[in-house]
């Protein structure tokens, strides 16, 4: 076995048709964004009285995945930074992604991690919230200086708290003596500001910019650029581009999904012990990337989503017939008593339903039933080789097994 692994290995090391595979990867930051010239020029006007020390507008930036929000502000702050690091302005950004757990889930660890970022030490938890918030306070006034912060994802705290956080983030200046602060907010959601308290709404976008998507054209621009950079001479076949960027336009103009299509069907092609990445991969990398995509949403969403969604496919399995919120409701509730959870209201359920359709998980139809009003009709969108997976994934973290 080991004289037969040591092939395998050396076929990856030896005959690897990467040449750097990190610039197809999410965490990389290219020297150049296309086709953003104009949002990256708006956002830089807006934060340009930074460097004068003056608070800017709060902002709000909002587009669908992969539109290039999160890299032209990283660009932007880097620039800023170099160019306030010149003039030796006290200006600091710091950046914070609200997806990630334990970081950003609950108001008292956002500010902890504020306070890290500021150079202080503070407990992860133990401490009553209003003493970490002035705590914050005191080190912000200990000096003349502004503070950018920049939450992105900024709707996946929001539904984790509530937003009172930013509300008591945007009020913070009222407290301050010597420092300002400024917020900035990206969001996958184009109906995150809807959702918001009015008073919050106010106070946070007072500027806003969207990305809209990358059409199909734009997204080879982008692959051609990254793929000379990526892979060796020659192992690209013709059309291959082209087909990442219809599949990456038909889902929203998402240029990480072009990219990770491209890394992904390279690495097929390794595993093959081919040479070229032929359309054919482009079609297999499609396929295990829809797959692993749904696997992971489900296995990351909190318990009362997962709860609504082996709900749904209970009912799915159970009847042909058509399936309306408030059979999933009925469902719910008594997967709720079986496994010790408070169950949420039916419109929080509706809300839940909502966001299923949005993630692709299910298709939701409103019909009109007459004089009873209008419901929206269920059906799932999970291909049907997922279905035991997924089933297997919702028992287990909800200790139904």
């Amino acid at each position: 076995m080991g004289v037969k692994l040591d092939k395998l290995f050396d076929s990856f090391t030896n005959n690897t048709i990467f040449k750097d595979k990190v610039v197809l990867q999410s965490n990389y930051t290219p020297e150049t964004i296309p086709h953003r010239d104009k949002q990256i020029k708006q956002v830089a006007s807006i934060l340009a009285p930074a460097l004068r020390l003056e608070r800017p507008s709060n902002l709000f930036i909002y587009g669908k995945t992969g539109t290039g929000k999160t890299l032209a502000i990283q660009y932007i702050r880097d620039k800023l930074l170099e160019r306030s690091g010149k003039q030796s302005s006290p200006l600091v950004i710091e950046y914070i992604n609200c997806k990630l757990k334990k970081i950003a889930d609950t108001e008292y660890r956002i500010f902890a991690e504020l306070i890290r970022k500021l150079g202080y030490e503070i407990p992860s938890t133990g401490l009553p919230t209003n003493q970490v918030y002035q705590k914050f306070v005191e080190i912000m006034d200990k000096k003349k200086q502004l503070l950018v912060i920049i939450l992105d994802e900024i709707d996946q705290a929001v539904k984790k708290i509530d937003d009172n956080f930013l509300y008591n983030l945007t009020r913070l200046n009222s407290e301050l003596v010597q420092s300002q602060i400024a917020v900035i907010g990206i969001s996958n959601d184009l109906n995150f500001l809807d959702h918001l308290d009015p008073r919050v709404k106010s106070s946070l976008s007072e500027e806003e910019i969207v990305f809209p998507p990358y059409n199909a054209l734009q997204l080879q621009d982008i692959l051609k650029e990254r793929s000379l950079q990526a892979f060796k001479p020659n192992v690209i076949c013709a059309g291959v581009i082209e087909k990442c960027a219809a599949y990456a336009a038909r889902e929203h103009g998402d240029a990480r999904r072009a990219l990770d299509l491209l890394r992904i069907a390279g690495e097929l092609v390794e595993r093959d012990e081919n040479k070229r990445v032929t359309i054919e991969y482009i079609d297999k990398a499609n396929e295990k990337i829809e797959k692993d995509k749904i696997l992971d949403v489900v296995a990351t969403q909190p318990k009362q989503f997962q709860l609504a969604l082996l709900a749904i496919i209970t009912l799915t399995e159970a009847q042909t017939e058509q399936i309306f919120t408030g059979d999933i409701f009925n469902i719910y509730q008594d997967l709720c008593s079986r496994t010790a959870t408070e169950p949420l209201t039916q419109r929080r359920i509706g809300d839940i339903i909502a966001e299923f359709d949005m993630l692709g998980l299910i298709n939701a139809t409103v019909i009109s039933k007459g004089r009873y009003g209008r419901m929206r009709e269920i059906k799932l969108s999970i291909s049907p080789n997922l279905l035991p997976k997924i089933k297997d994934i919702l028992k287990e973290a909800l200790g139904l097994k």
